[in-house]
């Protein structure tokens, strides 16, 4: 029976292909398939044969590890040169979008607690 090694939904184009060409170079009996259409399926990659199965999941471990310390690495040089987007550096350049989404937030949160309010005075 196949088994459900990793979901694709919400994963870049670029992991995907990572993940797709580590899985052909470990030599596992990988599948894929799409959510299709109205979304009521999966998009995922599955594995055939199950003897394979702690081969795969120690080979995806450990690419998970070594993309989260990389992702680790960029971040770290990205805060040290100056390049990470902070919320001020984003107040900066887009001035009209940021007021404009703190503004919905007041309203969403206003509109949340008037019916609060209002019991409140009763």
């Amino acid at each position: 029976m196949a088994e459900l090694l990793f979901r694709l939904r919400h994963v870049t184009d670029e992991e995907a292909e990572e993940v797709r060409d580590l899985f052909a170079a470990e030599g596992l009996d990988t599948y894929e398939t799409q959510a299709g259409f109205f979304r009521l399926g999966v998009d995922a990659i599955w594995l055939r044969n199950p003897d394979q199965h702690d081969a795969a999941i120690a080979a995806l471990n450990a690419y998970q590890a070594e993309r989260l310390e990389r992702a680790q690495r960029e971040h770290a040089a990205a805060v040290e040169r100056g390049d990470q987007m902070t919320l001020w550096k984003h107040l900066a350049a887009h001035p009209l979008q940021v007021v404009l989404v703190l503004l919905a937030v007041g309203l969403v949160a206003a509109l949340t607690l008037l019916p609060f309010l209002g019991l409140a005075r009763a």
